[in-house]
């Protein structure tokens, strides 16, 4: 027997899962039936693919909605004028420094990411060749030999959705 592959016990359940569900799609059930046993198993199979908190999560992360949060570096990620906040994180604690920080601003894409390509840059951030990723609005910006900050951007309806997100060194998140 030739072994391709080792399947890790999360694979092993989504696996599973699928199996389950073509089951329950494929039996025959009188009717009646047949809609509660098909939603006990997709409860079943989400319940058993609920993810677990990130491994990578620090305990000294704050997050908010709506805002943004307390100690959030805002000269170094200063927010566009005329965008509101969806979210926003910062650990300054980890090594490197995270922030985040998610808006929306009635702008073009072109629009956002001029505003940051000159407020990083003014800081001594270069921008590195490319500006999309399958599709979407993209810019990556280096500073120094691990300082680095990535902008998206998604428009629709006139509405540009922006992520920008820098792991930058703890005496560079003020």
């Amino acid at each position: 027997m030739t072994v391709i592959g080792n399947f890790k016990p999360a694979g092993l359940a989504a696996l599973a899962a699928v199996g389950v569900l073509a089951l329950a799609a494929c039996s025959q059930a009188p009717s009646g039936q047949a809609e509660s046993s098909q939603t006990a198993s997709i409860a079943a199979t989400q319940s058993t693919l609920t993810a677990s908190p990130s491994p990578s999560a620090s305990p000294n992360t704050s997050a908010t909605v709506g805002a943004v949060v307390e100690g959030f570096p805002q000269q170094l990620l200063p927010l566009m004028t005329g965008a509101t906040v969806v979210s926003s994180s910062f650990d300054k604690a980890s090594t490197p420094a995270a922030a985040a920080l998610v808006g929306t601003v009635s702008a073009p894409t072109s629009a956002v990411i001029d505003f940051y390509t000159k407020a990083l840059e003014g800081q001594g951030f270069k921008a590195v060749p490319g500006d999309t990723v399958g599709g979407v609005a993209s810019k990556d910006f280096v500073r120094g030999d691990n300082e680095t900050v990535n902008l998206a951007v998604v428009e629709a309806s006139g509405v540009s959705t922006f992520t920008i997100g820098a792991n930058v060194a703890a005496e560079s998140a003020k």
